[in-house]
């Protein structure tokens, strides 16, 4: 099963337990509203879910398109946020132009893309992002490449050092990272990372 077809699968599930902005930690949502008003520039959010970081994104007056392969998220997310552009995509062909983009937060939606097809997403990322543009990657912190049983299909692990010496591979600087475990409040007791990387 895709993955796209898999989130379809359980879409309901995981909007009632994640699809609310008010169910993520507010360390995640004060890093992604930071990232945003120092960024400048079109966003996108790089597999946005049932849109929630895009309307984050929004709030704080920008320019901002979601996109993820999931049909169901982003029949949701339309009904949800109207007057918001969300699109079904695919990362490894994104419908924009070339340097069209100043931001791309791709939050936890690298983490099922297979090791050895990640390079050709960052060099789409890097594509579409504009000379000084900046990209922001959640993801699950642990040995890098090593896959694991997800709640919806197969992830993978990476560090910010393997993560981060994949993206400079694809014409990125390293601007800053974080590692730090979770709350009990958390949906995930797995370690949480992160990297910024500015478009060389």
């Amino acid at each position: 099963m895709s993955v796209g077809a898999a989130y379809d699968a359980r879409a309901s599930e995981y909007i009632a337990l994640l699809g609310d902005i008010a169910h993520t930690d507010a360390r995640d949502r004060a890093l992604i509203a930071a990232w945003r008003d120092a960024t400048p520039g079109r966003l996108l959010d790089a597999g946005c879910g049932p849109g929630l970081w895009t309307r984050l994104l929004h709030d704080g007056g920008r320019n901002v398109l979601g996109l993820d392969l999931s049909g169901e998220f982003v029949s949701h997310a339309r009904a949800t946020y109207p007057g918001m552009p969300f699109e079904q995509g695919s990362f490894a062909e994104l419908p924009l132009p070339d340097a069209s983009l100043g931001g791309i937060l791709a939050w936890y939606s690298l983490i099922h893309t297979p090791p050895a097809e990640l390079p050709a997403t960052l060099a789409e990322f890097s594509r579409v992002l504009a000379p000084g543009g900046s990209a922001l990657l959640g993801f699950f912190d642990g040995t890098p490449r090593e896959p694991f049983d997800h709640a919806v299909t197969t992830a993978y692990f990476w560090t910010p050092d393997a993560l981060g010496e994949m993206l400079e591979q694809a014409g990125f600087a390293i601007t800053s990272s974080e590692r730090r475990a979770r709350t009990p409040t958390e949906a995930s007791s797995r370690l949480h990372a992160s990297v910024t990387a500015t478009r060389t």
